[in-house]
């Protein structure tokens, strides 16, 4: 797709920049300093919470006035020297080697299925359009949505029917451990209950990937009484949700915190394959707040971890074996990994292999893969290095 641009990289045409700065004016400059001012298709940014986040998208809008500048919020970064926290990360993608279209989705509370079948057919129709057909190459898609809309089931289901066969990733914003607020990023502004679908196409080699850490055990619970629309259940095999969750899995219920669900979540089981239903909080009653959507009469499967970092390794091993050597991942890690990590002092071990194979992107309250919403999970697009 045209001759190399050396301002990016100049095997995977993305240029990656980071910025600590503690303010949004100082943090603006200096990503504008680091990133290519001309030649983009898009840039992404993924801020921490610490940042004011209408600022800063107002800002850094009005550096790169002619490029669509997308991205959300996060319980953490995925930066090109490891794992951050109280940083901005953002990726430019060069218009030499990619073509990328965006469509919002506003009004999460009020989606309707026939309106995300809608925007994903004509954005890709819009993509199409977008691409020369001397130029044109394969395309993958992004989704960024608010963490705390509970509607990421709903939207994933309804964009995937629509693409015909793209193969999509994203994450959900995130807002540390806080849980109150989260924002995508579009058009200038930031955007609560709002979700972001992005197209790109490419020559460039990549795949999507998704990694976790679980396997499936014997044990299993059902979901007798719930609030649905809440994502809370109150009951698990006709007792107390919280204290038979804390039976099966082999801890006490008195010490159920973040650590507690994040090295003991369910899976459950779609289509032959097991995917995590990872736990938010209980509440004062008993219940358990989940991170995914849940359904009375639903069968949990309790999990035993196997390593982090070992999964992590096999993952990029694999996607080598398929596209050979990857210049850059553009990932979505769900918080609750991260806090695993930390509690089994693997952080520092998870943070550098992170660097090692340049991953890039952010921690989330929850991990697109194809038509599915999951947690406790690694998803992401492995970009490949430029033919020579």
């Amino acid at each position: 797709m045209g001759q190399t641009d050396f301002r990016f990289d100049g095997a995977s045409g993305v240029a990656v920049a980071k910025s600590k700065a503690a303010s949004v004016d100082d943090a603006v400059a200096e990503l504008a300093a680091q990133l290519p001012s001309d030649g983009l298709a898009l840039i992404l940014v993924f801020l921490s919470p610490s940042y004011d986040p209408h600022r800063f998208i107002a800002e850094i809008s009005r550096q790169f006035d002619d490029t669509e500048v997308c991205g959300c919020t996060t319980a953490g970064e995925l930066a090109p020297d490891g794992w951050d926290e109280n940083s901005v990360v953002a990726l430019a993608f060069s218009r030499a080697d990619f073509s990328a279209v965006v469509r919002p989705i506003f009004n999460l509370d009020s989606f309707r299925v026939e309106d995300g079948r809608r925007i994903g057919g004509e954005l890709r129709h819009e993509l199409l359009r977008a691409t020369p057909q001397v130029e044109r190459g394969s395309p993958f898609g992004l989704v960024l949505i608010d963490g705390l809309c509970r509607r990421e089931e709903a939207v994933m289901s309804a964009i995937y029917a629509s693409l015909d066969d793209i193969p999509v990733v994203g994450g959900s914003a995130g807002d540390g451990l806080r849980f109150e607020k989260t924002f995508v990023f579009f058009d200038g502004k930031a955007h609560g209950n709002a979700a972001l679908l992005i197209l790109l196409n490419t020559s460039l080699p990549f795949r999507v990937f998704k990694c976790d850490n679980f396997e499936p055990q014997a044990q299993k619970m059902v979901v007798t009484e719930a609030d649905i629309e809440n994502r809370t259940v109150r009951e698990l095999n006709a007792e107390p949700a919280a204290q038979e969750y804390s039976r099966v899995v082999g801890i006490m219920d008195a010490k159920l915190d973040p650590f507690s669900f994040a090295s003991h979540p369910v899976l459950v089981r779609v289509g032959g394959a097991y995917y995590a239903r990872s736990i938010q909080r209980v509440e004062p009653d008993g219940s358990l707040h989940f991170f995914c959507a849940i359904d009375e009469g639903m069968v949990l499967t309790a999990a035993t971890s196997r390593s982090l970092v070992g999964a992590a390794r096999e993952t990029f091993a694999d996607i080598r074996d398929q596209i050979g050597d990857v210049s850059l991942y553009i990932g979505f890690e769900c918080l609750l990994r991260r806090l695993d990590a930390e509690q089994h002092q693997l952080a520092r071990d998870m943070s550098e292999l992170y660097r090692q194979n340049r991953v890039v992107g952010f921690h989330t309250y929850g991990e697109q893969f194809g038509s599915m919403h999951v947690n406790q999970t690694f998803t992401g697009v492995a970009i490949g290095r430029r033919p020579t």
